[in-house]
């Protein structure tokens, strides 16, 4: 019987030289554990090793699909079927024994004792192969390792679009800390100092006013001149002098300015994480964020996976790219599908008055589409494609605000019209005839003298009563 085994470091063919020794042993699995045993009971039959690393990824990733790669098939070619070997494989894996059996004819096998035999002999991996060492092995086995998960997550270092998604999701999670930060902030310190929620409302400003003045009758000493202007600044002193707010200890001061830091640093944080984000996406996709903004696009493109795959969809799905629970709700309950997803948040769609918004967000769905294929698919990197096709939307919405018709609004020209050369050219486009003219159209151009009456049959009925 042989036995097939795929190893890090190459495909090897195994042979049990008493295969009837084995239902005598109890465990198989213990009994290989010593060299000396497995050397006796198993033999190596014949290696194939893999030329690099590169060569073992393409090999372990058929098998992994069910695929028979290459360099076994030949394997086994040379090694089993030219010299008609008549005996058994054991082969480990269902899908790669069935693929053997059916393209190349062997007979294989799997029982509960060649999976004993199987970890058996991976552990003697080194003993039995001669010049395979156990380092070498090992780094084999690392390298294919992570080879194997770049493979498995399609991990690629040119895409780009990933630093976009990753930007963007981290951005929203730093949104909902600041503000569940910020809350907290406001209610803790609002316990000491009330009032000055109701006079200062930005949150940062907030949070650096606390910073600076820490207890409440500190505010008279404290210059917030850097901070606010100079009408805030009386209003805060004047209302931290009359304040009913309770007093706090300076065990309570030092962990609310150390909340306030925090706020601070993450909002500072994320002020550089969106100018990040904004030169990216002027970076890979500069038309799309001409026309619905950085941060539209990029959503846009975290939804669907990559700037590639957004270009395979077709404008219909951009548009309501995010609406995709409200679009099966309304299929389900035969109500009216959404008009738009994540592009209502572009600033044409939000600006636009509500009864135009499903007309404006189906336009912008059209134009972004073509702008999400130029920049993914196209080569050039300027926004000049985005900034026309906005251009031509800012007047489409003007002209519906107005109610003009849509024909009245030229469209971005893709190419020019062969002009007509000569006034003979329209002259003579406007006197062709074709074959077989009614005397109605020559009459028309006054080439048929004869009235209607003329035509009319002498001995008709229509005659008669014209008569009577």
């Amino acid at each position: 019987m042989l036995i097939l085994i795929e190893t890090p470091a190459g495909f090897a063919l195994f042979q049990v030289a008493n295969t009837k020794a084995l239902n005598k042993i109890e465990n198989i699995y213990d009994y290989l554990q010593n060299e000396k045993q497995a050397k006796k009971l198993i033999t190596p039959f014949a290696f194939q090793q893999f030329k690099d690393t590169q060569e073992a990824l393409i090999a372990t990733s058929k098998l992994i699909n069910g695929k028979i790669p290459k360099k076994l098939s030949k394997f086994l070619e040379k090694n089993v079927i030219s010299q008609e070997v008549q005996d058994q494989i054991a082969v480990q894996d269902k899908k790669l024994a069935k693929q053997l059996q059916e393209q190349l004819g062997l007979n294989c096998i799997q029982t509960p004792v060649t999976e004993q035999l199987f970890r058996g002999i991976k552990s003697q991996l080194t003993n039995l192969i001669e010049g395979l060492s156990e380092a070498e092995l090992k780094n084999m086995t690392l390298g294919l390792a992570h080879g194997l998960s770049r493979y498995k997550l399609k991990f690629s270092t040119e895409k780009v679009d990933t630093m976009i998604i990753q930007a963007i999701a981290l951005l929203d999670d730093l949104d909902k800390e600041i503000n569940n930060y910020m809350m907290r902030l406001r209610e803790w310190f609002g316990w000491h100092f009330p009032e000055l929620g109701k006079i200062i409302t930005d949150n940062l400003i907030y949070a650096k006013v606390v910073k600076a003045i820490g207890m409440r009758i500190k505010t008279s000493q404290t210059d917030l001149s850097g901070i606010l202007p100079d009408n805030l600044e009386a209003d805060v002193k004047q209302a931290a002098e009359v304040s009913f707010g309770t007093e706090i200890t300076v065990e309570d001061e030092k962990f609310i300015l150390c909340l306030a830091d925090q706020v601070i640093e993450l909002t500072d944080y994320r002020a550089q994480l969106s100018e990040y984000l904004k030169n990216r996406m002027q970076a890979i996709a500069p038309n799309l964020t001409t026309m619905v903004g950085e941060l539209v696009g990029a959503r846009l493109i975290s939804h669907a996976g990559s700037l590639v795959n957004l270009a395979k969809y077709p404008a219909s799905t951009v548009q309501i790219l995010g609406a995709e629970k409200a679009l099966f709700k309304a299929i389900r309950t035969k109500h009216n599908t959404p008009k738009y997803g994540l592009i209502f948040q572009a600033s044409l769609v939000g600006s636009a008055p509500a009864k135009l918004k499903g007309k404006v967000s189906r336009t912008l769905a059209a134009k972004t589409a073509l702008c999400i294929r130029y920049d993914a698919l196209g080569e050039g990197q300027d926004a000049e494609f985005g900034i026309t096709n906005k251009t031509f939307l800012e007047k489409r919405v003007h002209q519906l605000e107005e109610g003009v018709n849509y024909r009245d609004v030229k469209a971005p020209q893709r190419g020019k019209a062969r002009p007509v050369s000569t006034q003979a050219q329209y002259q003579e486009e406007a006197d062709f005839q074709p074959q077989g003219a009614t005397w109605m159209q020559k009459f028309q151009k006054g080439e048929d003298k004869r009235q209607p009456e003329q035509d009319l049959p002498q001995n008709s009925k229509f005659k008669k009563v014209k008569q009577q």
